[in-house]
């Protein structure tokens, strides 16, 4: 039968392939496994091999996984160019699928989590946050108040993320105390489309690797066997370890059809802290240099057989297979040109390469930590500007997708022989590809948003390469810049950080500079290991000589907001105030000190710092917004309106801009400018569950029952699991008289909010009216909450306390009533306090029968408090 047509890379690998030598043992091992077949007890599914930089390690897995092919296995490999495990099965996907097996299920999901990314890094909490940033930053949840529904987002504590910070708890209902906590735990709900949106953004591993497996059992059971190649393991272990062993071993995401094998490649041993529980369930394939005798083959394959060369070559090579092959593949037949035993074998080799360009290219090309068409055409000569095909070519150059790298064995000497013959060339090369990434870089930074760069991975690749060569070409003249770079990586992600680590200590090593550049760097990987590890860096970096003013400034800032998050008040304070008495002009350091004045209820002084943000950077709509909370905080409504204005005017697409000004005119009375600001939210975002829930509230408040129920519906399909919505509904199907629906949602917003009052005492409201039994236990409930919290924090007790006397008189127990109302009133409660008292107890009147009477001398003290 007719062969059908072979594909390019399928012919690069036949031809490779012809030529291995060697390795005979570890060959046959691997096809006598395949041939056992999975049901035997002598079969093997994990296979690490391991040795020494240049033994043959990626060799010995290309002609594994040619033998695995051979026998009717799909194959995928996996190196060191891959930087999570998401990238990792993306990878592995779309190689499958070329291969006719796609995993469609898995590309779809992947292709939602990508866009979900993006959705949520343009919602960058961060920024809401006013301090700028290098990243994403974590949703906060702590306290219930309706002000966190604003705080979670733009870094307010002070408006009620800590129980007792109730700083709106005087201008709100009390049933929106408790719903900034639903508000923080949805902020990025609100932004993406549901809950499990938000699963597959915080935690893409849980929800993609299940999908990923389920589609590779399908693989699984078309084809007789699925390897796996996990290449250049010595880079990625960090990445995949952890990931692997659960997947692998525990099955912790799902089966895994016992036809999919995996090979890991890598030069050390594996980690003993992940693995050595499973180290019985791995093969392990240690490597050595060659024999004797397998490198007299090799050389004889290639044609080299003059007994001195041989002698030669053995010797400079030292029978590591990658310089040997190196060394062959120019068939030397004459020993007179590499006679003197003080010739490296990088001499050597170059000697034997007889065109003077190809030489001079394969040295050029060397000095970036890899090389594509681009970065080749800017190093090679004119003669050769199209040779990138015959460069990749070579034996010791690896890689796919169109970048490849030189192997270690070979680079090191090549750049060790470069620097030794002019470190004057030496710099001025390495300055001319800093230049070049640096063009680049900037290039890309045209299409970007400043506040963008560290979130677009080629600006990223551009700058680290820029850096890298800097370092070569400048040495210590560049080390603070870098170090400056390695602070915003911090700020960044700890992948970021982890890249910077490596960055430093492969210039350390290149340049010889083992002493400072290399040793900075293992203490960054160190680092980046550690839970502690954004806090540890800044640390260390704080304390490196060489670190400018500028960035010891933000790297003070960045720790701060480590601390601020951490719930560290005082360090965080201690870290703003350093970070100002370096660079007074940083906004990001003002933004963040208000923050954390705020969390602590220092109101005045989060004011002070917020207007500073202000001043600094006047056009930010998001230092506008903080310090509209701190207004808000302090009772001063109407100026936290104005900055609220003055947001929108800048950026009338901000909806966290828009929803914090629609709940303020709520609270305020201005109903119908909250719809409307509800509704600009809407049309911004149709995918904002919070603003449905928050607009259907507001028709609540109006008696407008349908168009109320039209949109807690919706904010509840958008997302299920959201408490207040919950409660909402079920207020409005008691007003409406449908009771058993009321209750099914006071029973699930208590399920998913036990620590609320708020919903308990709707419930019992609902019993009562409905004659359903259980309404004592959860009259009890909700005074048990309230109680509790009334012996709180100061600024949630005195939410506590108006909430006891609604409670109270719904009873009604009117004796204790009008002892809580002195109480209440002792406390010099806000107007705005006193308003919603009034109102809730209104309701109250509305929906359970109690004494006109009773409660008529209450609402008169409460009007004459307000009238005082």
């Amino acid at each position: 039968m007719a062969e059908g047509p072979v594909s390019r890379q399928e012919l690069i690998r036949r031809r490779r392939d012809g030529g291995f030598v060697g390795r005979r043992r570890e060959l046959a091992a691997f096809r006598e496994n395949l041939a056992h077949g999975p049901g035997a007890d002598t079969y093997q599914f994990l296979f690490h091999v391991h040795g020494l930089a240049g033994v043959g390690k990626s060799t010995l897995i290309r002609r594994w996984e040619t033998t695995a092919r051979e026998e009717g296995a799909v194959t995928a490999v996996v190196g060191d160019d891959v930087h999570s495990a998401v990238e990792a099965m993306a990878a592995i996907s779309e190689q499958l699928g070329r291969q006719g097996c796609p995993l469609k299920s898995f590309d779809k999901q992947l292709s939602a989590y990508r866009q979900k990314c993006h959705e949520a890094d343009t919602a960058s909490a961060e920024q809401l946050m006013g301090e700028g940033g290098c990243g994403p930053a974590p949703t906060h949840r702590v306290g219930p108040s309706p002000s966190s529904t604003f705080a979670a987002q733009v870094g307010v504590a002070g408006l009620g993320l800590v129980p007792g910070f109730g700083a709106f708890s005087g201008a709100v209902r009390p049933e929106h105390v408790a719903s900034g906590l639903d508000r923080a735990r949805t902020a990025l709900s609100s932004r993406l489309r549901s809950h499990e949106d938000v699963q597959l953004v915080l935690s893409p591993l849980k929800v993609l690797t299940p999908q990923f497996l389920a589609d590779l059992g399908d693989v699984a059971g078309r084809r007789p066997w699925v390897v796996l190649f996990f290449d250049t393991y010595e880079r990625t272990a960090p990445l995949f370890d952890v990931w692997l062993r659960d997947m692998l071993v525990s099955e912790a995401y799902g089966a895994v059809p016992v036809n999919v094998q995996a090979a890991l490649a890598g030069q050390g041993p594996l980690n003993a802290a992940c693995w050595g529980d499973s180290l019985d369930l791995v093969t392990d394939v240690a490597l050595e240099p060659f024999s004797e005798d397998e490198a007299r083959a090799l050389l004889s394959a290639r044609a080299v057989t003059d007994a001195g060369v041989v002698d030669v070559v053995l010797r400079l090579s030292g029978r590591l297979p990658v310089l040997l092959d190196a060394l062959a593949r120019s068939r030397p037949q004459q020993v007179d040109a590499v006679s003197d035993p003080s010739d490296t074998a990088v001499e050597r080799f170059l000697k034997w390469e007889t065109d003077p360009t190809r030489r001079d290219t394969i040295l050029a090309c060397a000095l970036p930590l890899r090389v594509d068409e681009d970065i080749y055409r800017s190093l090679a000569p004119a003669s050769a500007v199209d040779g990138f095909r015959w460069l990749r070519g070579l034996p010791f150059l690896t890689g796919q997708a169109g970048r490849h790298r030189y192997h270690d064995v070979i680079r090191a000497p090549i750049l060790r022989v470069q620097r030794s013959r002019s470190p004057v060339q030496w710099r001025r090369s390495h300055a001319h590809l800093a230049s070049v990434f640096g063009t680049w870089r900037r290039e890309r930074e045209g299409r970007l948003s400043p506040d963008g760069y560290w979130d677009d991975d080629a600006w990223r690749d551009h700058r680290l390469d820029e850096t890298y060569h800097l370092l070569c070409a400048q040495g210590r003249d560049a080390v603070s810049e870098a170090l400056h770079d390695t602070v915003r990586a911090c700020g960044h992600s700890t992948e970021s950080l982890r890249r910077w680590g490596q960055l430093f200590a492969q210039a350390g090593q290149d340049s010889d500079d083992t002493g400072g550049l290399a040793r900075t760097g293992q203490h960054l990987l160190d680092f980046a290991g550690r839970a502690s590890g954004e806090v540890d860096a800044l640390t260390f970096l704080l304390a490196t000589p060489g670190l400018g003013t500028e960035g010891r400034a933000l790297a003070h800032a960045l720790r701060g907001r480590r601390h601020r998050r951490d719930g560290l008040h005082g360090q965080a304070l201690a870290d703003y105030t350093a970070a100002l008495a370096l660079n007074p002009d940083l906004p990001r350091a003002y933004a963040g000190r208000g923050n954390t004045h705020q969390a602590m209820r220092r109101y005045e002084e989060a004011l002070a710092d917020h207007s500073q943000a202000i001043r600094l950077a006047p056009n930010s709509s998001t230092h506008l917004v903080n310090r509209a909370s701190a207004y808000y905080s302090l009772r001063r409504y109407e100026e936290a309106l104005a900055d609220l204005d003055h947001a929108l005017g800048l950026d009338r697409h901000d909806t966290w801009a828009l929803e914090f000004r629609g709940l303020l005119h709520h609270h305020m009375g201005h109903h119908q400018e909250s719809l409307t600001d509800f509704n600009d939210a809407i049309t911004v975002d149709p995918w904002d569950a919070w603003a449905y829930a928050a607009r259907g509230d507001v028709h609540l408040t109006l008696g407008r029952h349908q168009s109320a129920l039209a949109d807690l519906d919706h904010s509840l399909a958008l997302e299920p699991h959201a408490p207040w919505p919950c409660c909402w509904r079920g207020e409005t199907y008691r007003a409406l008289g449908r009771y058993e629906e009321a209750l099914a949602d006071f029973d699930r917003a208590i399920e998913l909010r036990p620590d609320c009052g708020w919903f308990p005492y709707q419930s019992a409201l609902a019993m009562r009216l409905s004659g359903t039994p259980g309404e004592a236990d959860q009259w009890q409930r909700a005074m048990d909450i309230y109680q509790a919290q009334a012996r709180g924090v100061p600024g949630f007790a005195d939410l506590a306390r108006s909430n006891l006397l609604v409670l109270l008189c719904a009873l009604p127990d009117w004796e204790r009533a009008e002892e809580q109302l002195r109480t209440f009133l002792s406390h010099t409660p806000s107007r705005h306090q006193i308003v919603e008292a009034l109102d809730d107890l209104a309701d109250v009147q509305r929906a359970a029968p109690v004494s006109p009477d009773r409660l008529a001398p209450i609402l008169g003290q409460l009007r004459d408090a307000l009238g005082a």
